[in-house]
């Protein structure tokens, strides 16, 4: 099967572009066909003409419908499948495939397609106004992106989606990550029947053998971004309190700015895959304390991978995720989000509780070996497309 790949890459590398690069690696080792129609953000934002040329062409993109036109005439995909279009390549790409009776596929990495930042998130806080009014009006109001312009930008682009239908009349199949996100798009007007459900997945990787500098055996970990969405503050905040356990963050800043830590925090920076395998397996347990929803925590499956439970917000797609319902098995505990209070009292009974915590990793490692393998998620894509395709033939002769 040839199959078209579009993304516009963000600023920095982020999870998305990882899950984008090993859906594109293991559709070639499938045996389809795979091109890429790629853009990036890097340095966009560095310059006055291109926050300008970001504005217009996340509305509407004329050197992303052209390169659109180019890759369907040369390439000639059985299917085009969608991951993120803003800014450069932008939704007007979309009628372009329609025309041409190319079937469309979109995963929903965020929430995007009905908040105009993508996260459900105002001032550290989970906010879905833009669902419940229908329209964009409060990203500009409460200016979202703490800026006047790009809370504009982020708003009218979304608008004129909306306004012409674009995404929900030219996409023929959207595959939310998480059942939860499947029920906002629903809630927003998207037929349903044109929405399924398909988890991402990572593989086991083998740790690295050598040690880590500042990561010994036996510590709370985080990892991600350190920034404001992801709540990495709110388990500093926690190490502040408890002195006695000792803490570890992989990551880096959003802004490369500088951050405080208390003496019992190491921040270890970016690791690279064996080294985050290491930081896993020398990890007790892992806090995620995400202010926002999240898309998919990977880092959940991650630490499930190497038998390590979760600390999480009890919001989004976490209870769904951390908990088995074939098998009833819980993967980890859940705090009431944004509470330093019941976040503390999370990390403390685990830190004392070794036997729970222990049985919870084991658990972790269940539900990922059941629900999120790399080769099962892959069938379920296999399935998909083939179906698509199908149903793409059965039109053709009619």
């Amino acid at each position: 099967m040839k199959i078209l790949v579009v993304h516009n890459d963000y600023g920095k590398y982020s999870g998305e572009e990882a899950v984008v690069d090993s859906m594109i690696a293991e559709g070639r080792k499938a045996g389809h066909e795979i091109e890429t129609l790629r853009r990036t953000s890097k340095g966009s934002r560095d310059r006055f003409f291109g926050k300008v040329h970001g504005f217009m062409a996340g509305i509407f993109s004329l050197s992303g419908r052209r390169m659109m036109r180019k890759a369907l005439r040369d390439f000639k995909p059985d299917i085009v499948h969608i991951h993120n279009l803003y800014p450069f390549i932008s939704p007007a790409v979309l009628p372009i495939c329609r025309k041409n009776g190319v079937p469309v596929v979109m995963t929903v990495h965020n929430y995007r397609l009905i908040c105009p930042t993508g996260l459900f998130l105002r001032d550290g806080k989970p906010c879905e106004n833009c669902l419940k009014n229908g329209n964009e009006w409060d990203c500009i109001r409460y200016n979202c992106e703490h800026s006047r312009f790009r809370s504009l930008g982020y708003a009218l682009r979304n608008a004129v989606a909306r306004w012409t239908r674009t995404y929900k009349d030219c996409v023929d199949l959207f595959c939310c990550l998480t059942t939860f996100q499947k029920e906002k798009l629903v809630a927003a007007g998207f037929d349903e029947e044109k929405i399924t459900v398909i988890p991402n997945s990572v593989d086991y990787i083998e740790p690295q053998s050598e040690p880590l500098p500042e990561c010994e055996t036996d510590y709370v970990g985080y990892v991600g971004r350190l920034s404001e969405e992801k709540g990495y503050n709110l388990l500093l905040e926690v190490a502040q309190r408890h002195p006695e356990i000792i803490f570890r963050f992989a990551g880096t800043p959003r802004d490369d700015k500088q951050i405080e830590v208390p003496t019992n925090v190491r921040l270890c920076g970016q690791l690279t895959s064996k080294q985050l395998a290491r930081f896993y397996t020398n990890a007790r347990f892992i806090v995620i304390p995400s202010r926002c929803y999240e898309g998919f925590p990977v880092a959940l499956l991650e630490a499930a991978s190497h038998n390590k439970c979760c600390i999480a917000p009890n919001h989004g797609a976490f209870p769904d995720l951390m908990k088995d319902k074939a098998t009833e098995n819980i993967c980890g505990l859940l705090f009431n989000p944004l509470e330093i209070n019941d976040l503390e009292k999370k990390v403390v009974q685990l830190w004392n509780d070794k036997k729970l915590t222990d049985h919870l990793g084991q658990q972790a490692e269940d539900n990922y070996q059941r629900r999120f393998l790399k080769n099962q998620v892959n069938k379920n894509w296999d399935n998909i497309l083939n179906q698509i395709t199908i149903k793409k033939q059965i039109i053709s002769r009619l």
